[in-house]
């Protein structure tokens, strides 16, 4: 039975909060740029977990989605102290892939940074090898969240 991908939706959107550690910036006491990225995996994680599409659901599947592309675009500084919000927009794809988008404010509601990061899927199970095709989990997913036609 083929599916097809519905022309309606075609992104799901979670919003989580962080609040900047000491640890996380520079001497001036703005955010290392390279804390960006993890960041983008603390949303990625709160949008996992909310949608039901975590690491260890995954897991449980016996794949990992290892991160073959990261982007970001800076565009104000975070400061020790901020509590900036992380938008994670998961945008949907018929390839075997997973790719998300970032939205990144301070506490004024500025955007400070936006990116994406590729995810593939490789089989944990077997010698790790990378999945062409998508996984049945993550098609029952797509179902289940309203991004395939039923």
């Amino acid at each position: 039975m083929k599916r097809k991908m519905r022309s309606k939706q075609k992104e799901i959107v979670h919003v989580s909060e962080v609040r900047v550690r000491f640890v996380e910036t520079d001497p001036l006491g703005i955010v290392w740029h390279g804390n960006y990225i993890q960041y983008f995996e603390d949303g990625r994680e709160a949008f996992g977990r909310k949608h039901g599409i975590s690491y260890l659901d995954q897991k449980e599947h016996g794949f990992a989605t290892p991160i073959v592309k990261s982007s970001t675009d800076h565009k104000l500084p975070l400061r020790y102290g901020d509590v900036a919000t992380i938008k994670t927009i998961y945008v949907d794809t018929p390839a075997a892939k997973m790719v998300f988008r970032y939205e990144i404010y301070n506490q004024n509601q500025q955007l400070v940074c936006t990116g994406e990061t590729i995810q593939v899927f490789v089989d944990k199970i077997g010698e790790g090898d990378l999945s062409l095709n998508i996984p049945p989990f993550f098609m029952e997913w797509k179902q289940k969240v309203g991004l395939l036609d039923e």
